[in-house]
């Protein structure tokens, strides 16, 4: 079934190139009805999920593939996983609905998407590491072709830049992979065997170089300070629906790859990197919501307060290499609080970026200056701003609250230091409610005027993200019920 959800969208992505271009219109119902088939049966594969055993997968899938270095097509999920791979299901099914609008080479950039969905659901269930590494290189490769074929302003010169870090990323995360291969006895890229067997234990300073190496890569594509350069104008120049996936999907990659690769792989040297890591985290948090208060553009705004919300889960993961006192169970609460955030983030971005992209199509702008009073012409799109930037800044009764109250709770616990990325929240508030205030209050000005509200296309997509966010933050337990045993088990495996 696994394989099924994985690859389904590839398989329509062909049939959409096949449609004649006298109908190629045709090709956005056909996306829109791929991705709700796909999303169905990543709901039904959550419906008949069970945790399975410590260090296990469950939906396991295994077939030869390059024998030679004892690398195979292995495929599976547990709680880490399973809500990201339902997560994506449910952000492409948004973009696609966003996208019923376009008219620009409709069938081109179906297929582009579907391909780019398969690949990132690959990635979510890839046990193997060249699997895992094959499909995080594809990912690159598609949305390189996403920002320079329907972006705008520089868009050719911000998906080369996406392209080039990004690119170097994975070739360092590449050496990592063959490190943890050429320690291996009997070498391997099988992901299981490399956790259960901890190849580079006992070997502090290979141990250390191998574990630099995975997070180079993976913190390029998370992205922390200070390797997040390319992420504001990529996402200020991309196409609105390949911002919502580059920072609902695409970013994750890095985050998910610390959990599921460099922790449990490495757990020695992660536990010696812990402070540093924390420390990065921290960092990411402060200057990413100081820089994000400074923009006028208000998509490069949403794109710093990724750098500070992802600071938050590299601040968790951190302090799940903190062994010092009896601490178990907080670092569990942090690190469950960290797989939270990855799905809030993904959902309230998305959705950010969705309703960023209703000013460029309006107006062609995305300067907050402006705008004025843009509440009376457009009520809807105020309604789900308002939401989406509650969201964002944590407010209780969201998904936000729910990952950064668990984050904070296990990090301060076990490392009261970590309170330094408090004041993030803060300053988080600030922005966006200032951004509220200058766009959408006072008398109707500027680009405001004649303002057209929200499409239903722009309501489904934009609104189906944040009552998901509404869904989790009121009753959450669903989602922590699946990822609370692999948190456990992550803590067990990082304590060895």
């Amino acid at each position: 079934m696994l394989s099924l959800i994985v690859f389904l969208p590839l398989a329509a992505a062909v049939g959409v190139l096949a449609i004649p271009k006298s109908v190629q219109a045709a090709a956005r119902w056909v996306w829109v009805a791929l991705t709700a088939v796909d999303l169905a049966l990543t709901v039904l594969l959550w419906a008949r999920y069970r945790a399975p055993a410590p260090n296990g997968l469950a939906f396991e899938e295994r077939a030869r593939w390059i024998p030679g270095v004892n690398s195979s097509y292995h495929i599976g999920v547990d709680g880490l996983s399973l809500p990201l791979v339902v997560m994506s299901a449910v952000i492409f099914l948004g973009c696609a609905l966003y996208g019923l609008r376009g008219r620009d080479r409709p069938r081109s950039q179906a297929a582009l998407f579907l391909f780019l969905q398969t690949v990132s659901l690959g990635l979510f269930v890839a046990a193997d590491l060249i699997l895992f590494f094959v499909f995080f290189d594809l990912s690159i490769v598609a949305m390189y072709f996403v920002i320079a074929g329907w972006g705008h302003g520089s868009a050719a010169r911000s998906a080369l830049k996406f392209f080039l870090y990004t690119f170097l990323g994975s070739l360092a995360l590449l050496v990592g992979f063959i490190g943890l291969y050429i320690a291996a006895d009997p070498h391997t890229f099988d992901m299981n065997e490399l956790v259960a067997t901890s190849p580079l234990a006992g070997r502090p300073l290979a141990g250390g170089l191998v574990l630099a190496a995975i997070l180079l890569g993976l913190a390029v594509k998370t992205p922390t300070v200070p390797f997040h350069t390319w992420l504001p104008p990529a996402h200020t120049d991309a196409p609105a629906i390949g911002s919502a996936v580059l920072a609902g999907v695409l970013l994750k990659m890095g985050t998910y790859g610390f959990a599921r690769i460099a922790m449990p792989m490495l757990p020695q040297a992660w536990r010696a990197w812990a402070w540093v890591i924390i420390a990065v985290g921290v960092v990411s948090v402060l200057y990413g919501a100081l820089v994000a208060l400074a923009q006028q553009n208000f998509k490069r705004m949403v794109a710093y307060t990724s750098v500070n919300h992802m600071g938050y889960i590299v601040l968790a993961l951190g302090v799940a290499g903190l062994l010092s006192g009896n601490t178990g169970e907080a670092r569990a609460v942090a690190v469950t609080g960290a797989v939270t955030q990855m799905v809030s983030h993904g959902l309230i971005t998305g959705a950010l970026f969705l309703l960023a992209g209703v000013f460029y199509d309006r107006a062609g702008s995305y300067d907050m200056d402006s705008y004025g009073g843009l509440a009376a012409p457009a009520p809807k799109l105020a309604v789900l701003f308002t939401l989406g930037a509650f969201a964002s800044l944590g407010l209780p009764g969201f998904s936000g609250f729910i990952a950064e109250f668990q984050i904070f709770t296990g990090s301060i616990a076990a490392a009261p230091l970590t309170a330094l990325a408090l004041p993030g929240i803060l300053i988080t508030a600030a922005l966006f409610l200032r951004a509220l205030q200058r766009i959408f209050t006072g008398e109707t000005r500027g680009r405001s005027q004649n303002f057209l509200d929200l499409h239903p296309s722009e309501t489904g997509s934009a609104g189906m993200f944040l009552m998901l966010s509404i869904l989790i933050g009121v009753l959450p337990r669903p989602l922590l019920d699946v990822i609370e045993p692999a948190s456990r088990t992550l803590i067990g495996l990082v304590g060895r």
